[in-house]
This record gives structure tokens, C-alpha cells and sequence, in this order.
């Protein structure tokens, strides 16, 4: 009997021999070690990402980090189909783990905000955002407008996301009311330390490219790629479909499409028996990882590969 201190972060190979009728399958129980493993400290990760971002991999990023040296990506080019807060492109190019960065969004309104954080108009949003008085008054006057150009719908953007529940910009969100110690809208309103992520992200932002456009469609040109790494975190199964305003994907497709790429990737998903299932169609290893949700409670989500021998106990 194990200690009931000792987790194990497994993962199930797919194994269908080329010889035998596709049907049967051999599965096959790897111990990635015994050891507890902590729910990262994400006050301990540098926080980059002008976005308070639901489904935000903030927590992840230590394994990130570990997934990139273990695929030698400094002199490669990471892909991300699925953008959203950016934390992961963020951290890679800005810690120089990889050579250059694609960014994929398909949302409107969050790619406005990377059109104008990678552009010229970077210092403006940033003066901007400092210069603001939030009001309720303000904010309402700003968000119930449709903004005259790109850098005003940017504004607009991380206005809505820093006073949303939960930073959720999907239709149907509600402002903060008490917020964090009561502070109401002010809570997540942090505007000198958002001028100084969106300052800092343009050290290194000719090294990132962004593509407002379907993240389905760059996996597919970019799958012969071999001088690539792709991060994917699409809209999980069940919490995607109230955190965002393109949560209906095809996940079978997607893990069909992951299955050709060339190039090393990470996926990361909501531990669920349909994902489990399409990880082991496909022949992919998978690992619970613990992290925090909402209301701090602990809960576990996948992380999903063809190769996850890197992974070690944190």
C-alpha cells in the first residue's frame, strides 16, 4: 500500500501493431514517479500577460518551460493556434527559450488587443490605460460605445476583461461588484503594472508574429514542420462554453490533426473520460497535473503528448 501522500502522474500509451487488426489495442501504465507533486506557486511566475485570462496557463508554465528544453527549441519556432491570454508565447520569447513565435486567434475583440500590443500603437494603449479614471460611470460610457478604431477596441477590450467576473469577455458577463477586499471595479485594475507588461512585451515583439484566423487551419499547413513546437489549448469540453465566444470545436478533429504533426507539442485539457479516450485513440500519453481553479480549490487538469518522457515531479 502506497502512502496517501504519494500521487502518481501517469499516462496510457496506445500501442497497435502495424501487424494486427486496428482493433486490438495494448495499453501500457508508466510510473512518471511517487513523489507529491505541488500545485505550482503562480505569485512565483512572472506574470507577462496584459490579460486576466480564464483558462489562463500561468500555473503551467513551469512545465512549459521544462516540455521546451527538453525539445531543444532555441533555435526553433513556437506555434500556438489557440492564443487566448498568451502566457506560454509570452514567457518562451521573452525568456528567449525559442527563436520566434506565432500567436493564433480567431476571437475578434482578442485579437484586437495583440494587433495593437505588437504595432506601434503599443505605447498608446499603454498611456492610455494609465491615464484612465475607473469610474462606473467611465466604464460604462466606454463599454456600451462601438470604438472609432483598432486601438480604442483594444482599450476597450482589457478594459472589460479587468472588470468582468473572472475576466470573462464572452457576451453575458457580468462586472465586478464587491471584488477582491471589497474594492469593487478597482480590484483588478492594476494600470502602472499593465503599462509596464505592455512596455516590456515590446523588447522582444519583432520576434512574435499574430494571425487573427482559425487555429485548425495553422496546425494543418504547419504539420510537416519539424523546426517547430506547437502549445494547444483549445476550449476545454465543458467550461468553454460559458468562458468563451468560440468554445465549439471539434475536439476529434483536433486530436486527428495533433496526431500529424511533425513537430513536437503539448496540449493541455480538462480531465475528462471523452478527452482520456481520443488521447488513447490517437496513441497519446497523458498526465494529471494539479492546479488551483476558482475559489482556490484544487483540482487536476491533462497535459497531452506523443512524448511526455521529459516530465518529472515538480
Amino acid at each position: 500500500m502506497r502512502s496517501s501522500k504519494a500521487i502518481h502522474l501517469t499516462h496510457r500509451r496506445l500501442r497497435t501493431s502495424r501487424s494486427r487488426n486496428k482493433s486490438e489495442v495494448k495499453e501500457q501504465l508508466v510510473l512518471f514517479g511517487t513523489a507529491k507533486a505541488k500545485v505550482i506557486n503562480v505569485s512565483s511566475v512572472p506574470q507577462r500577460s496584459p490579460f486576466r485570462y480564464p483558462g489562463g496557463k500561468t500555473w503551467l508554465i513551469p512545465y512549459v518551460r521544462k516540455w521546451l528544453s527538453a525539445g531543444e527549441s532555441e533555435g526553433k519556432q513556437l506555434i500556438e493556434p489557440f492564443a487566448g491570454g498568451g502566457i506560454v508565447t509570452l514567457t518562451a520569447v521573452g525568456e528567449k527559450r525559442v527563436k520566434r513565435a506565432l500567436m493564433v486567434e480567431l476571437d475578434e475583440d482578442i485579437a484586437a488587443v495583440w494587433q495593437t500590443l505588437l504595432s506601434d500603437e503599443a505605447q498608446w494603449l499603454a498611456d492610455r490605460i494609465v491615464r484612465f479614471s475607473l469610474t462606473r460611470s467611465n466604464v460604462d460610457s466606454i463599454l456600451s460605445r462601438i470604438p472609432p478604431n483598432l486601438r480604442e477596441k483594444a482599450f476597450a477590450v482589457i478594459l472589460k476583461n479587468r472588470v468582468s467576473h473572472g475576466g470573462i469577455l464572452a457576451n453575458g458577463a457580468g462586472l465586478l461588484k464587491h471584488g477582491e477586499n471589497g474594492k469593487g471595479l478597482l480590484s483588478r485594475w492594476y494600470p502602472q503594472t499593465l503599462r509596464n507588461r505592455i512596455l516590456d512585451i515590446q523588447t522582444y515583439k519583432a520576434r512574435i508574429k499574430f494571425v487573427q484566423g482559425d487555429g485548425f487551419q495553422i496546425l494543418r499547413d504547419n504539420a510537416h514542420r519539424t523546426d517547430v513546437l506547437f502549445f494547444i489549448d483549445p476550449p476545454y469540453t465543458v467550461a468553454g462554453r460559458r468562458l468563451y465566444r468560440h468554445s465549439d470545436i471539434d475536439h476529434t478533429m483536433l486530436f486527428r490533426i495533433a496526431a500529424t504533426l511533425r513537430g513536437s507539442f503539448l496540449m493541455t485539457y480538462d480531465n475528462t473520460n471523452q478527452i482520456r479516450e481520443l488521447a488513447k485513440e490517437n496513441g497519446f500519453q497523458i498526465a494529471e497535473i494539479p492546479m488551483k481553479g476558482t475559489h482556490h480549490a484544487e483540482k487536476t487538469e491533462l497535459i497531452i503528448s506523443k512524448d511526455l518522457s521529459w516530465l518529472k515531479i515538480m
